[in-house]
C-alpha cells in the first residue's frame, strides 16, 4: 500500500528544514553589512541549491504513454539506494486505486482489475537514507473491453463447510496455454487461519487445484482469490472478472478401511468414534486402494450398470446413503443385501458396503471433502479418478505447479477458495 506522508517525511528531515531556516536568517543579516572597500553588499556563492536525492526510481511497466494495456496490469519498477518505496496509481479524475506491494518489493498489484479504456498515472516514490524522495511517473491507457473472455469458476461457494481433505478447485471456461499458466498462478492467492503451507496444482489446461501439505487443520478459515479480470490468457483471450471465495473447514473426520479386517475406522479430530464392518469389491471388481475424498452425497439414488457391465453382470438398484469417492463409480453406501457378509467377505462391485444403520450414521457425520483411505485391495487407485490430490505425495503434487515451489521461511506463518448434509453444493461462483 502507498506509504503516508508521515511515513515518507522522516523526523530527521524536519530538523534539517529547521536548521536551513536559521541559516537563511543569518545570511539575510550578513547581507545588510558592508565590506571594507566601498560598502557594496557582499554575496554568497554556491548556496541555496538542494542536493539531488540519493535514491532513484524507474517504472518499467506500464511504459509511459502506453496504449491498450491489459486491465490486469500491475506496476513494475526498480529503485536504487532506497530505504523505502511507495506506489500510487490514480485515474484521470485523481481517484486513487487500492493495491499492495508484492513480497519482493519490485511490483505493485491493484486490488482489482482496472477499468477498460481508462487513463491512469502511476507514481513510484523512492526515499533514501538522506530523507529526500525521488519519483518516477508513467501515464498509460488500458485496452478496450475484449470480446473474447474466459470465465473463472469455483466448485465451492461462499460460507460452505467442508472436510479436511477438500481441495480448492478452480476451473476456466477455456484451456489456459502452458506459457500463460505461471502468470495466472501468480494472480491466485490462498490465505488460511491458522496459516498452513500449500500449493496450486494444474490438473488439466482448464482446472487447477490447491491443497495444503497436510490435511487442513480442523475449524480453519480459508479464503482464495483469483485476480483474472483483464488477464491475458493466450490467443487474444482475457479473464472476464476476478473471483474470491471464503469457506470453512469442519471437524477432522477421517475414515480408514482395511481389507484385511473388513473394518472401517472413523476418527474425529484424532479420536476413534466408530468402527464399522464393511464388504468391499469382490476379486472380479475390486475396490481401489488409495486415499480419496467424499465428492458428493446422495440420500437416495439409483445405480444403473447395464451399460457398463452388460446384461449378464449389470444391475439397476435403488441405493440409500450414497457417498461418491471416484468418477468410476465407487461409493460408500448402505447395502442391506450384504449385511450378512459385511465384516467377513467381499461381495460388492467395488463399493464400500455398510449396513443401513451405519450408512445412516456415516451420512449424518460426514461432509464433502472428508478423506477416506482404503488399504490392502487388489487394485490401486488411479490418480484422476476422483479428487485424488491426497493420493499423491507432496513432492509429486508440487510438480503440478507452474511456478517453482518456495518453502516458507516460517511454515507456521505461511499464507495458503454442505452444511445441510445433503452434499448439494451451494451455487457455484463464476467470474
Amino acid at each position: 500500500m502507498r506509504a503516508s506522508q508521515d511515513q515518507l517525511i522522516r523526523p530527521g528531515g524536519r530538523r534539517r528544514v529547521f536548521a536551513a531556516g536559521l541559516l537563511a536568517v543569518a545570511l539575510a543579516f550578513t547581507s545588510a553589512c558592508t565590506d571594507g572597500d566601498g560598502g557594496k553588499p557582499s554575496s554568497w556563492h554556491g548556496g541555496g541549491e538542494n542536493p539531488a536525492p540519493k535514491a532513484a526510481a524507474t517504472i518499467s511497466e506500464p511504459a509511459a504513454d502506453a496504449k491498450d494495456v491489459p486491465a490486469s496490469t500491475g506496476v513494475t519498477f526498480t529503485t536504487k539506494d532506497a530505504v523505502e518505496s511507495a506506489v500510487e496509481l490514480k485515474d484521470a479524475a485523481g481517484k486513487a486505486v487500492e493495491g499492495a506491494l508484492a513480497k519482493d518489493g519490485k511490483s505493485w498489484l491493484p486490488a482489482g482489475a482496472l477499468a477498460y479504456g481508462t487513463s491512469y498515472t502511476a507514481t513510484v516514490t523512492a526515499t533514501g537514507d538522506d530523507g529526500r524522495p525521488a519519483t518516477a511517473t508513467s501515464t498509460f491507457t488500458t485496452m478496450a473491453k475484449p470480446g473474447n473472455q474466459v470465465r473463472v469458476s469455483s466448485f465451492l461457494g461462499d460460507n460452505q463447510v467442508v472436510g479436511v481433505g477438500m481441495p480448492l478447485i478452480v476451473k476456466f471456461s477455456r484451456a489456459v496455454p502452458e506459457d500463460y499458466r505461471d502468470d495466472v498462478q501468480r494472480r491466485m492467492t490462498v490465505t488460511s487461519t491458522p496459516a498452513q503451507e500449500g500449493i496450486w496444482h494444474w490438473v488439466s489446461p482448464t482446472e487447477i487445484r490447491y491443497r495444503p501439505k497436510e490435511f487442513w487443520k480442523p475449524d480453519s478459515k480459508v479464503s482464495y482469490r483469483v485476480q483474472a479480470g483483464g488477464l491475458p490468457m493466450g490467443a487474444g483471450w482475457y479473464g472476464r472478472a476476478d473471483l474470491s471465495v471464503d469457506v470453512k473447514i469442519g471437524a477432522a473426520v477421517v475414515m480408514t478401511v482395511d481389507n484385511k479386517t473388513k473394518r472401517m475406522t472413523v476418527t474425529r479430530n484424532g479420536s476413534v468414534i466408530k468402527t464399522i464392518p464393511v464388504s468391499l469389491g469382490k476379486k472380479s471388481t475390486p475396490s481401489s486402494s488409495g486415499t480419496m475424498v467424499v465428492i458428493e452425497k446422495l440420500r437416495k439414488t439409483v445405480f444403473d450398470t447395464f451399460e457398463e457391465l452388460g446384461p449378464e453382470e449389470g444391475y439397476r438398484t435403488k441405493i440409500d446413503f450414497a457417498q461418491r469417492l471416484t468418477w468410476g463409480g465407487e461409493f460408500i453406501h448402505a447395502a442391506p443385501w450384504s449385511e450378512g457378509q459385511q465384516g467377513t467377505t467381499n461381495v460388492s462391485h467395488g463399493c464400500v458396503n455398510v449396513s443401513m444403520a451405519n450408512g445412516d450414521w456415516l451420512f449424518k457425520n460426514t461432509q464433502i471433502g472428508d478423506p477416506i483411505t482404503v488399504k490392502g485391495t487388489e487394485r490401486k487407485l488411479q490418480n484422476g479418478n476422483g479428487w485424488t490430490d491426497w493420493n499423491m505425495s507432496w513432492d509429486e503434487y508440487v510438480k503440478g505447479s507452474a511456478l517453482p515451489y518456495e518453502p516458507p521461511a516460517d511454515p507456521d506463518a505461511a499464507a495458503t477458495p454442505t452444511p445441510d448434509g445433503t452434499g448439494t453444493p451451494s451455487p457455484t461462483p463464476t467470474a
